[in-house]
C-alpha cells in the first residue's frame, strides 16, 4: 500500500493512498464504512484508527493499516464514480501531493554511506555511520521550488532512499530492525557546498527547501527488501547518479539498531540513508544546480521526486 499527503483545492492536508487513477481519502472512506455498517460512534472510532494526518496514522500502528485496506476495499467496491461523488476519492491530478511526512518527529540524514561516494570524495569506508539533521523548515513538497541561494552558487543534489520508522523503541537488534520500519520514500539531500565545507555542516545542510520529499510513503508490504533498488538522480534529463542500495555501507538494519541504541525511534521519524556517487562537487568539471533547472530523483519501487530550482 501507498500512502501519501495530499491537499484538494484549499482544504486541510488530508492522508490518502493513489488508486487507479485516484486518491482515495482514507478518513472519509473509512467512516463511511462504519457508517453503512450501523456503527453509531463512526466519527470518534474513524478519527482514532484512520486519523487524516500521517503521523497520527503511523501511531495507530497495524491496527490502521488493516482499517486503510478495508477502507480501500470498500472504495473499490463502491466503484470509482460513487466514491467520487460522496467525496471518499478525488482524479489524482485534482489534488496536490504534499510531503508524505510534513513534520518528521526527527529528520535524520546518513552522510558517506555509498562505497562509490565515498571512493569518489577521497573518504576511507567509514567504521561507523555519520549523522547529522535537517529542521522541518527543509521539508519540501514534489513539485514545488528548490531556493537557490542569494548567497551561493554551490547548490547540490543528493537523491536518497529514505525508511520511515513506524514502531517505537529502543535497543532494537538488527534481526529485528524491519519490524519498526513503516516503508520508504525518496529525499533529495540538497546540499549548499561552500557552506558545508566551511566545517558548517548543519548551516550548508539546512538551506530552506533543503529536503524535498515524496512522491509516497510506499508501505514495506511492497518493499520485502530495501537492499536491492535501483537509484538514479537526473538534472535537466541527464542522468547524473546511478547506483543501487546494495551498496550502502550501513544497511537499514544497521541504522535502526545503531540510532536505537542513542534515542527512542518513534513512527514518523524519518531516516535519510545516504547517497550515491554523482554528486555535482565531485564532478569534472563542477555540475551545480541554478535557476530553471529540474532535478529529479528515483528509487525503484517508490517513484519519482521532481523538483524546480528557482530564483530565492
Amino acid at each position: 500500500m501507498r500512502l501519501a499527503t495530499f491537499r484538494f483545492r484549499q482544504q486541510a492536508p488530508l492522508l490518502g493512498s493513489p488508486v487507479d487513477g485516484q486518491m482515495i481519502d482514507l478518513h472519509a472512506a473509512y467512516r463511511m464504512m462504519l457508517r453503512e455498517r450501523g456503527e453509531t460512534r463512526a466519527d470518534e472510532l474513524s478519527a482514532a484508527i484512520v486519523p487524516s494526518d500521517i503521523i497520527g496514522f503511523l501511531d495507530s500502528g497495524e491496527r490502521a493499516i488493516g482499517a486503510a485496506k478495508e477502507a480501500l476495499a470498500y472504495v473499490a467496491k463502491l466503484g470509482a464514480r460513487a466514491a467520487e461523488e460522496q467525496s471518499l476519492a478525488y482524479p489524482a491530478d485534482s489534488v496536490k501531493l504534499l510531503a508524505p511526512i510534513p513534520q518528521p518527529r526527527k529528520l535524520l540524514m546518513v552522510g558517506l554511506n555509498y562505497r562509490d561516494h565515498a571512493q569518489e570524495s577521497g573518504n576511507q569506508i567509514p567504521e561507523y555511520p555519520t549523522f547529522f539533521m535537517k529542521g522541518a523548515v527543509c521539508v519540501t513538497n514534489p513539485d514545488d521550488g528548490i531556493e537557490y541561494p542569494k548567497v551561493s552558487k554551490q547548490l547540490d543534489y543528493e537523491s536518497e532512499m529514505a525508511f520511515v520508522i513506524g514502531k517505537r523503541g529502543r535497543h532494537v537488534p538488527k534481526e529485528k530492525a524491519l519490524e519498526y520500519v513503516a516503508g520508504y520514500t525518496i529525499v533529495n539531500d540538497v546540499s549548499v557546498r561552500d557552506y558545508q565545507r566551511r566545517g558548517q555542516w548543519t548551516m550548508g545542510k539546512n538551506f530552506e527547501n533543503g529536503a524535498p520529499m515524496g512522491p509516497y510513503l510506499v508501505l514495506k508490504d511492497e518493499i520485502p527488501d530495501p537492499h536491492v533498488l535501483d537509484i538514479s538522480c537526473f538534472l535537466n534529463g541527464e542522468r547524473v547518479q546511478h547506483s543501487n542500495t546494495k551498496q550502502l555501507i550501513f544497511d537499514v538494519n544497521y541504522l535502526v539498531n545503531y540510532i536505537s541504541e542513542c534515542v527512542t525511534i518513534e513512527p514518523g521519524d524519518v531516516v535519510s540513508t545516504g547517497t550515491p556517487s554523482g554528486v555535482g562537487l565531485f564532478r569534472n568539471p563542477q555540475l551545480f544546480m541554478k535557476p530553471g533547472d529540474v532535478v529529479r530523483c528515483e528509487v525503484a519501487k517508490i517513484g519519482v521526486l521532481e523538483n524546480r530550482i528557482v530564483g530565492e
